[in-house]
């Protein structure tokens, strides 16, 4: 058997004549003496003529390890790639004129790798022209949104011997395909980072390393000889069984006991580059068409500069709603606010508009730079060391809860109504005739709509309230506490923003009385704390049907959805045995 370095040098000069021993160790990456050696031993074995060239048993060895087929992963949505993954695969980003998937294609044909299957999800339609043009075969991963590209690479997992594995991500120079790959490997880049996990040793394994040491900045291709992609298929398909890797990438499958399986291996070309964010995609090409962003446009003409003066562009958290990225203009941080699926439905956005003229100078919520009352695109200073409330921290709760008494005190009015109900029969509506997922839902709705009588007796004082009171809404920050996102905001029973942050918080009955008692340090009337039971069940229905809504849309929200019914169910009882306690 050979040796790793034996090895590379087959490949190389199967690839190019022999020069010097010195030329091929900078090549290869290796000492001149393990050069000497290997070249000494491929002769004695009669891989090699004295003459440095491959003999025939050289050359069935290398015709025998002739790559067979490649798989590219380009399921993923790239939503580090703000703002152009709103309407852009990552695949598909053009780079010196030419698509990245495209250039990946044509490097495989050019070492006679013809046999090429793409994963894709997100915007998979943007892949189709490419069965025709290149006579590639789709996988489509219909999980995309929800697991990691282990489960991409899992739904090809019968494609894997003798194979790449590559992102549809990266921009390689020069082609990092070869006509012979005589043993497995996986790619990384020689410099040393903290932002990888593993590194190489001087055995050439890749192992994992802590989050304090340097290590080699992982490139994401590999080769898959035939045993060794036979194995990994294997522990692919017993992977995807078990939920604990669903948020895992498919490179997990290649560790057992803290170190990859297969070789490590260095680009020393230094010519492969990952476009995650595009920053990194107008560093590789400013005259790339995809910097073209209506988004960008619009920061550049609120701050008086231009585009290249954005920088340090960084996808957030996707909340539930939008999607949003922070960016540095003038020295100075902002969040840009990007809507989300579906929410031209849901939201009107020229109503946010007044309720954030409202409340301008109230110094109750971040700085609005920008808001659009038609595309709903807004602009904040970015709040410093901001951190959301804690709704299992008694004194923070308390604050917020005193923030938002004060902030309801004010009686401040706008000119239309979030009404509850109507809501409820809205978002149902959105269903397209589609029955809710939960068979008692009509009894349950029913149920609901009997608290509106209760509910319309009682006192109410309306105003301008939240409803989106949540406890990740409120911030403490260097300008003192603040509320956040006032898209549902509008006239309303301001007690509402009680039920709205105790159903957020997933809170228990002991939490929710404990919620209604730092409200009210003074005490609750029982007719206000049934009302607020009341509005619990309500608001547990409305967003439950929201939740369906953007279920079809293709976005989960797991356990949340599935508590916002139950509290609809378990507080409609609540009241009803509250009233009976009271009249005991």
């Amino acid at each position: 058997m050979n040796t790793r370095v034996e090895n590379d040098i087959i490949q190389y000069i199967s690839e190019c004549s022999f020069s010097t021993q010195r030329e091929v160790a900078d090549t290869l990456g290796c000492a001149v003496g393990s050069v000497n050696q290997a070249v000494k031993s491929l002769q004695q074995k009669g891989m090699l003529s004295i003459a440095n060239e491959l003999s025939e048993q050289g050359r069935q060895l290398v015709e025998a390890n002739h790559p067979k087929r490649a798989v590219i992963l380009a399921a993923g949505a790239g939503m580090r790639m703000v703002p152009i993954n709103r309407a852009q695969s990552k695949g598909m980003l053009q780079v010196h004129g030419e698509t990245l998937v495209e250039r990946l294609i044509k490097q495989l044909h050019a070492v006679d790798v013809t046999e090429i299957y793409i994963v894709v999800g997100f915007m998979k339609e943007q892949y189709e022209y490419l069965m025709d043009k290149y006579q590639v075969e789709l996988i489509v991963n219909r999980e995309y949104d929800v697991k990691n590209n282990l489960w991409s690479l899992a739904k090809a997992s019968k494609h894997l011997e003798e194979a790449y594995v590559i992102p549809c991500d990266i921009y390689c120079q020069e082609n990092p395909f070869h006509k012979c790959e005589l043993y497995s490997w996986y790619l990384v880049q020689e410099e040393k980072t903290r932002k990888s996990d593993v590194s190489l040793n001087r055995k050439g394994e890749l192992v994992r390393i802590d989050a304090a040491t340097e290590g080699n900045q992982m490139i994401g291709i590999a080769y898959l000889d035939i045993a060794d992609g036979t194995r990994i298929a294997d522990k692919l398909d017993q992977m995807k069984q078990n939920p604990e890797y669903e948020d895992c990438f498919w490179e997990e499958a290649l560790y057992e006991k803290n170190r990859m399986i297969i070789s490590g291996k260095v680009d020393r070309t230094k010519s492969i580059y990952e476009l995650n964010t595009y920053e990194q995609l107008r560093a590789l090409d400013t005259n790339s068409i995809h910097l073209e962003s209506d988004v960008l446009y619009i920061i550049a003409d609120t701050f008086g500069v231009s585009t290249e003066e954005i920088s340090k562009i960084t996808v957030l958290k996707t909340g539930m709603t939008n999607r949003s990225f922070l960016f540095t203009c003038k020295g100075k941080r902002y969040i840009m606010r990007i809507p989300g699926e579906g929410t031209d439905q849901m939201i009107n956005r020229k109503q946010e508009y007044q309720v954030y003229e409202t409340i301008r100078g109230e110094h109750i919520c971040d700085d609005i730079c920008y808001i659009n009352p038609e595309t709903g695109y807004k602009i904040t200073a970015f709040l410093e060391n901001a951190r959301n409330c804690d709704a299992e921290n008694r004194e923070e709760v308390a604050a917020c809860m005193k923030l938002l008494r004060s902030f309801h005190e004010k009686k401040l009015q706008v000119d239309h109504t979030f009404d509850m109900f109507e809501q409820i029969d809205f978002y149902e509506g959105l269903w397209n005739g589609e029955p809710s997922v939960y068979r008692d839902y009509q009894e349950t709705k029913q149920h609901v709509l009997e608290l509106k009588s209760y509910i319309d007796r009682q006192e109410k004082d309306f105003c301008l309230t939240h409803i989106d009171a949540n406890a990740d809404n409120f911030l403490f920050c260097d300008e003192g506490l603040r509320l956040i996102d006032w898209e549902y905001a509008g006239m309303q029973d301001p007690h509402v923003d009680i039920a709205m942050f105790a159903i957020y918080s997933m809170y228990d009955r002991a939490h929710v009385e404990r919620l209604i008692d730092l409200y009210f340090p003074e005490g609750c009337k029982p007719a206000v704390r049934k009302k607020i039971y009341c509005y619990i069940a309500v608001a547990g229905l409305l967003w439950s049907n929201w939740c369906e809504y953007k279920r079809q849309l293709g976005v989960e929200f797991g356990e949340y959805s599935l508590r916002q019914y139950r509290y609809a169910k378990e507080y409609y009882k609540i009241f009803h045995e509250y009233k009976e306690e009271q009249h005991a």
